[in-house]
């Protein structure tokens, strides 16, 4: 990972099996990816995973992508498959990376995350249950389909907006502040806006609107 954000699902049961084993076989080398105390930190992914996954840190659930992303990426820099064979191996191990938020637009992502918890006093940490995922990805679709119609970025995908804006009414009215004091905010204005952060947003909810368990974001720093 090199700044990216990546949304995952979980899968428990499979992680409890398929993950437990390979982490109890390749000990060893899992201990590489890990920080200080290491054979401890180890333990305690094991344990978290036997028990659920989803208990892990944001550090340790990185820690496991470095480590597939060695063994089934680095080790072969000229295969433009590699990437994608990691991805099936995560979900093989009960890891299902749904998502992933390219480094060049990670700041204005995490920018609208922040207006969206000043906006709804809501905090979102690293893990949403989906109700709360949904609500902030309606507000994302709200502003950026705002931005985007400012920009003359018009789509068909737009309609997805105006098909939402009568149930969410104080969704709506939080992003459409949000647009006005960001076209009077300096600061706001000198971050680069690109039009495809609506279909991030729409692409999202299109993923996620009939899920109903844990939805996960990591960032590496």
């Amino acid at each position: 990972m090199a700044g990216e954000i990546y949304f995952i699902k979980t899968n428990p049961t499979i992680a409890k099996i398929n993950l437990y084993k390979k982490l109890c076989g390749e000990e060893n080398i899992v201990l590489g990816y890990l920080d200080e105390d290491r054979k401890t930190s180890l333990e305690i992914i094991k344990t978290k995973v036997k028990e659920n996954i989803e208990d892990l840190t944001p550090t340790e659930f990185c820690s496991i992508f470095r480590w597939f992303q060695s063994e089934y990426k680095d080790e072969n820099p000229g295969d433009s498959n590699g990437e994608e064979e990691v991805i099936n191996q995560l979900f093989i191990h009960g890891i299902d990376q749904f998502y992933e938020i390219p480094t060049e637009d990670v700041r204005s992502f995490n920018q609208i995350i922040s207006d969206y918890q000043r906006h709804s006093k809501n905090t979102l940490h690293y893990k949403f249950n989906a109700d709360n995922f949904s609500q902030f990805l309606i507000y994302g679709i709200f502003f950026t389909g705002l931005m985007n119609q400012l920009h003359n970025k018009e789509s068909e995908n737009i309609q997805l907006m105006d098909y939402l804006k009568p149930d969410y009414k104080t969704l709506y009215s939080f992003a459409e502040d949000e647009f006005k004091a960001t076209l009077q905010d300096a600061e706001k204005k000198s971050i680069p806006y690109r039009d495809i952060l609506y279909n991030y947003f729409n692409e999202l909810y299109d993923l996620t609107r009939f899920y109903k368990g844990c939805i996960i974001k990591l960032q590496n720093s």
